[in-house]
């Protein structure tokens, strides 16, 4: 049994995926701005990612802008079969890499048919409509009209399922009442637990909920706790992160994101990593330290 098969699998759509996939935001240039430092060493990350096992890849059309994505086609496309590639919309990148606020019915339009061209696909698996009412963080807002265009995507075969990103509980339900959420990808991690009643909820309805940035918004404290348990099992920091997820709930679904091969195998690592009662109990208690 390989390190992905130890964490298990879950739904995303309807696929089945191991429970780690990748994260392709870092492929981009500094500030996911540009192209990468080394475009063959990003290539050949993707392709050692797949050959790992992952087949779940997270991204963007607005990485770059269109660098990520066209970096995913040309390493591999054509498409293995149970490669599920989860693109998002909803933000569009500045001239000098801000990202801006983009859903109008023309943006979210303009986005698919962005995402559909650099990934080379008719259709794309799983879109995300990420909230941009504060680029910070979630932020109260109707998410109607955009999530409506997305849904008239759908139905015209460009979109097979829809996601949200960057959203409230609030929304999550008003995205629901409209039609099928078949994930939700919010900051979740050790230290940034505000989701832990809206994972409960996806949980009991069978809905992935798709943690990111594993270790943002650490304090100086956490981290260093952190950094205790991890030197206590012979681990790094991030892998006692992703192994904390993984065992948080059987339906969060981790991408943890690198432009490094080694990076990549230790975070692959973390699947298998053993967490001890002392251990948890140790990391439980991080998001109430300050």
């Amino acid at each position: 049994m390989n390190n992905l098969a130890k964490a298990g699998t879950f739904k995303l759509g309807d696929r089945t995926v191991h429970r780690l996939g990748y994260g392709a935001m870092q492929l981009a240039g500094p500030g996911v701005f540009g192209p990468p430092r080394d475009r063959d060493a990003a290539l050949a990350l993707l392709r050692e990612a797949v050959a790992s096992g992952i087949d779940h890849i997270d991204t963007s059309d607005a990485y770059g802008p269109h660098v990520t994505n066209q970096l995913v086609r040309e390493a591999l496309h054509p498409y293995p079969k149970d490669l599920v590639i989860v693109t998002k919309v909803g933000a569009k990148r500045g001239p000098q890499g801000s990202w801006d606020p983009a859903m109008s019915a023309d943006d979210i339009t303009g986005q698919v048919h962005d995402n559909l061209r650099n990934l080379g696909v008719d259709t794309l698996e799983i879109v995300n409509l990420r909230a941009m009412f504060d680029p910070r963080g979630p932020a109260e807002g109707s998410i109607e009209a955009p999530l409506a265009a997305l849904i008239d995507l759908q139905r015209e075969g460009k979109v097979r399922h829809i996601g949200l990103s960057n959203v409230t509980a609030k929304q999550v339900e008003q995205g629901r009442a409209m039609t099928e959420i078949v994930c939700v990808q919010n900051l979740y991690n050790l230290a940034q637990r505000t989701d832990d009643a809206l994972i409960d909820s996806l949980a009991a309805a069978d809905i992935a909920y798709v943690p990111f940035f594993p270790l943002g918004g650490f304090t100086p404290l956490q981290s260093s706790a952190l950094d205790v348990v991890a030197a206590r099992i012979g681990a790094t920091p991030i892998q006692v992160a992703l192994a904390w997820l993984l065992r948080r709930s059987p339906n969060l679904l981790p991408i943890p994101g690198t432009s490094s091969v080694a990076h990549l195998r230790q975070n692959l690592a973390s699947a298998s990593l053993v967490l001890g009662a002392e251990d948890l109990e140790t990391l439980n208690r991080l998001s109430a330290n300050a």
